[in-house]
């Protein structure tokens, strides 16, 4: 593997949403090439340590983003950063990361995202940073870096984030930009969460599925291809929960029809709320496609 190609940019070639910020990069390093002015920058950060839950909202979401031109931008540091990557090339988007490093292999942190790194750029993204390419990590580096992961995006995406982290930050610089913060809501009993519960508790817009994505970065959803796509998706145990659904009905109703355990059909129910299957109402469930 070669080392990175690097071009500068400078002046109007630095993306303007960057030469708006309050402490503007004079320069950046590039390797790979900017996605096309079209494009939206959707910022997605999180937690180092994410747990599985967190993991499956990072793809669940992204994955429902594909064929939209949108970038995904994030740091390349271990966890939903460089998942949001990876899960990005997937959904065929593009990926625009900032790593808290000169763009050098012989510097390059972590180490461990290095061929996530050439991936990007060999599918169509890039890699930015506006220290010198030889430039190690240091303590300094990562809040510079935020600042650019906050500053080029249109809203940030919040997956998991302890009560203080690095992720609060990035937030943090996001509203000082005016920027959107948009968060995935966690588990009450899980310290991964308690930080990005709290921005929500702040004002922050909760986020539970890929339309609410779409619809916070400006996209029209078309509901009769949502629903089509919903159910074409829906596993055959979720399907038959929406045959039983004809009208609304309570819980307890659904339970007594399946002859399934209340554990069971409480948990599957819960699952297709958050994919956005059905909708519980005034002690009823019905269903949305």
């Amino acid at each position: 593997m070669s080392d990175f190609k690097l071009n500068i940019l400078e002046n109007n070639s630095i993306p303007k949403a960057l030469r708006e910020i309050p402490q503007p990069p004079t320069k950046l390093y590039i390797a790979g090439k900017l996605p096309p002015a079209d494009t939206v920058y959707l910022a997605v950060v999180g937690s180092r340590k994410c747990t599985n839950y967190g993991k499956d909202m990072t793809r669940k979401l992204l994955l429902g983003l594909k064929g939209h031109p949108i970038a995904i931008v994030s740091g390349l540091a271990v966890g939903i950063d460089a998942l949001s990557h990876q899960v990005a090339l997937e959904a065929g988007l593009t990926a625009v990361a900032f790593p808290g490093c000169g763009i050098s292999e012989k510097v390059f942190f972590p180490q461990s995202s290095l061929n996530l790194a050439h991936e990007i750029i060999k599918k169509g993204g890039c890699i930015l940073s506006e220290f010198e390419p030889d430039l190690k990590a240091a303590y300094y580096t990562f809040p510079m870096r935020n600042r650019l992961v906050a500053g080029l995006s249109k809203a940030v995406l919040i997956i998991e984030a302890e009560e203080k982290s690095g992720t609060l930050i990035t937030a943090r610089m996001a509203l000082d930009y005016n920027r959107d913060v948009l968060v995935v809501p966690g588990n009450i009993n899980s310290a991964n969460s308690v930080g990005a519960n709290k921005l929500i508790r702040n004002g922050a817009t909760p986020i539970t599925c890929a339309d609410d994505l779409l619809e916070a970065l400006g996209f029209k959803i078309d509901i009769a291809s949502k629903q089509a796509s919903l159910f074409d998706d829906a596993s055959s145990e979720e399907k038959k929960i929406l045959e039983i659904l004809r009208e609304p009905m309570p819980r307890d109703e659904i339970i007594r029809k399946t002859k399934r355990s209340t554990a069971e059909i409480n948990t599957l129910l819960s699952i297709m709320e958050i994919k956005g299957l059905i909708k519980e109402e005034l002690g009823e469930i019905r269903k949305m496609v």
